[in-house]
């Protein structure tokens, strides 16, 4: 699937030179993504660049919680938790297709995608005082390569083939709708009498909150038909609320149908790690404290000593000193 572009073992080198039909990274994909990445010289790169940012982005985001986004080396990064359909398994599909989605459409106005350039549809009268111009980040070529490279892994016509493509999708337009004008000031003197604007993406950092947002929020489904024998087999099939007092998830919302497994013991099972040998912090009541993280097994207490660089100095031209300093750190490690 695509999440297994990640790999470490997959990151290319030389993105002029490598002949990418061959490169052994390609096995793990299907034919229709190979062909894709075929007739798009240079976005192989792109996609595994997007990958990696998605994985650290879910670290992040989780780095506080039960669930910290865990991560090994092998064909398959995220574990057992890709293979169910909670809440965890909604974020990691969102993620990773935001990343791809992102990384395209600004590797497509860097110039390192043959197959595309800037977006240059956004051109002429804009404002009272402004016109459009520059360089507008490729956000449709990224949700339209997206959609047909990550999308394509997925199989069947399942429950779970409906919220992987419905989360797939929520994460390309989380990308899409946090996009923002930017703009240039032209004139005299520094003068702003015109501006020149494109259209620029978001730090993935916005993307990971607002997704984060969502992930909080997920709507909890179940498998709908609408019982129409005139209606297309994918109209057929749909997601509705669990609860009937609910309303239909929109297409910006994560979705799941299963609870979460418990992430506070270790499963070999689910594939978690639990939380023992995690750190913790003592006077949080939240989600990093002590009390919620450890599940109330209980946590112990331990000093090091910390050497860091400080009190640096820079001396013209050009040096820079600096001296030791040590400090005593406190830590708290879950049982």
């Amino acid at each position: 699937g695509i999440i297994n572009v990640a790999s470490s073992t997959n990151l290319l080198t030389d993105s002029k030179n490598v002949q990418l039909v061959l490169d052994p990274s390609l096995q793990l994909l299907s034919r229709k993504q190979r062909k894709l990445i075929r007739q798009n010289p240079g976005i192989l790169h792109s996609v595994s660049s997007g990958l990696q940012t998605a994985i650290k982005e879910c670290k992040w985001q989780f780095r506080n919680r039960r669930w910290n986004c865990p991560t090994s080396q092998g064909p398959n990064i995220f574990g057992k938790i890709v293979n169910r359909g909670c809440r965890e398994t909604a974020f990691i599909f969102a993620i990773t297709s935001a990343g791809v989605t992102h990384s395209v459409a600004r590797s497509c106005s860097e110039g390192s995608i043959e197959s595309c350039t800037c977006d240059y549809r956004r051109r002429g009268p804009g404002g009272p005082d402004w016109h459009w111009g520059g360089c507008s980040d490729n956000i449709d070529f990224g949700r339209l390569f997206g959609r047909e490279f990550v999308d394509s892994s997925e199989k069947g016509r399942d429950l779970r083939f409906l919220m992987n493509l419905h989360n797939n999708e929520a994460g390309r337009m989380t990308v899409f709708s946090e996009m923002r004008q930017e703009c240039k000031c032209h004139g005299m003197s520094g003068s702003c009498t015109v501006r020149t604007c494109w259209m620029r993406l978001p730090t993935f950092r916005a993307v990971g909150d607002v997704l984060k947002d969502r992930f909080d929020g997920a709507s909890r489904v179940i498998y709908g038909n609408k019982g129409s024998n005139r209606a297309s087999r994918v109209e057929l099939h749909h997601l509705e609320p669990e609860n009937p007092a609910h309303k239909p998830p929109s297409p910006h919302d994560l979705v799941y149908f299963e609870k979460s497994p418990n992430f506070c013991i270790y499963s070999g099972k689910t594939g978690t790690a639990g939380t023992a040998g995690r750190f913790c912090n003592s006077s949080s009541p939240g989600l990093d404290g002590c009390e919620l993280l450890c599940c109330g097994r209980g946590y112990r207490t331990r000093t090091q000593r910390v050497t860091e660089r400080c009190n640096c100095t820079f001396h013209w031209c050009c040096h820079v000193s600096c001296l030791n300093c040590t400090n005593t750190q406190v830590l708290h490690e879950c049982l």
